[in-house]
């Protein structure tokens, strides 16, 4: 059991880093609809690593990896290319899904109904 949810944790690390360059792509290209976008994918991927795993360390490995694909994107070549403008659509990403990361990693758990019940042994 234990290998299987670092699986998950490791797949929803990589799912964050791809939901993140592909939200630094087109958060740019379609601004204001692009960032809107955006934002929801990455909304998507953190609440649905939460849900999907049962706890918030989903939310929390899907945002480490999008948050290690948006700081590698951010960072000049030598070349002098990078793929963020400094621009409002740029820091409404990074500020905003930092934002959504923290909301979703945050967020409570509902119990199942009847859960009580079930650790009580009735």
């Amino acid at each position: 059991m234990r290998a299987g949810r670092l699986a998950a944790y490791a797949g929803l690390f990589v799912l964050g880093a791809v939901v993140g360059a592909a939200g630094a792509l087109v958060q740019g290209g379609f601004f204001p609809a692009g960032l809107l976008l955006a934002l929801l994918g990455a909304a998507g991927a953190f609440y649905g690593g939460a849900r999907a795993v049962g706890t918030k360390a989903g939310a929390v490995a899907a945002a480490a990896g999008w948050l290690v694909a948006v700081m590698l994107l951010t960072a000049t070549r030598p070349e002098g290319d990078f793929l963020f403008g400094a621009g409002l659509g740029s820091y409404g990403f990074l500020l905003g899904g930092m934002v959504v990361a923290v909301m979703c990693a945050t967020l409570g758990q509902r119990p199942q109904p009847g859960a009580s019940a079930a650790r009580l042994g009735k």
